[in-house]
């Protein structure tokens, strides 16, 4: 039984909670770490404390998204771990919306993953290795109220990583989806974390990104597309 091995990771979106803990994790197991994110200064800490690179970038252009690429080879390394953890929301009743705020918010939650994606799946493909992870959430599974916009673009997220998984697989690549069904701990604003007679009912960023790690410790034969993460108090 094989486990796969990896070098590289590039995560899109970055900045804390998840994607501060997926490169605390990425580097403690002795991976090479970029992050991108469209205000690059906010990444400066993290980058310190896990010796990332940081990168500014706009995910949903598509030049900047092969601009970035093009600089990680060179400065990093092509990375064989690429995680989209971007994510666009407009809320508001519907027929207030704005459209041009919905169609950022799609372009932000699912563009911006295609071109990502591309992006990394034509650098992986020559060697037939790598893993290309998404993060959704609730609303890629079910719609709320007030929130389309939102749910239009993880819902697209879902289907693309879906149908990556089918095409992609077979030629070595890894393709998952992560749907994140409750809210995310935040240390720096303890005062929306969870009630002290409600411990654990948020989910702790850090075990998710354990998650990810043990996704990405799978075994070809046994490879999970989606994975749902959820707290104790949400309901399925």
């Amino acid at each position: 039984m094989n486990t796969p091995r990896y070098q590289t990771a590039l995560i899109v979106g970055a900045g804390e909670g998840l994607s501060a803990s997926l490169a605390r994790l990425f580097a403690r197991e002795g991976l090479r770490v970029a992050l991108a994110a469209r205000n690059a200064d906010k990444l400066a800490a993290l980058s310190a404390e896990t010796g990332a690179k940081a990168y500014a970038c706009d995910a949903t252009d598509e030049a900047d998204v092969a601009r970035l690429f093009d600089v990680v080879d060179a400065e990093v390394g092509v990375p064989d771990v690429v995680v989209y953890n971007a994510s666009g929301r407009a809320r508001g009743a519907f027929v207030d919306l704005k459209a041009a705020d919905v169609a950022q918010s799609i372009a932000v939650s699912a563009f911006g993953g295609f071109l990502v994606a591309q992006q990394a799946a034509q650098r992986m493909l020559p060697n037939r290795h790598g893993a290309i992870l998404f993060t959704g959430a609730s609303a890629s599974v079910k719609g709320y109220a007030q929130s389309a916009p939102f749910a239009m673009g993880k819902f697209a997220l879902r289907g693309l990583a879906q149908s990556m998984a089918r095409e992609l697989s077979p030629q070595g690549l890894h393709v998952a989806h992560f749907v994140i069904d409750g809210g995310i701990r935040n240390a720096a604003r303890p005062e929306r974390n969870e009630p002290a007679d409600r411990p654990d009912s948020m989910l702790d960023p850090d075990a998710i990104a354990f998650s990810y790690w043990n996704v990405l410790q799978q075994p070809r034969s046994a490879w999970s597309w989606e994975i749902e993460l959820r707290p104790w108090v949400e309901k399925f």
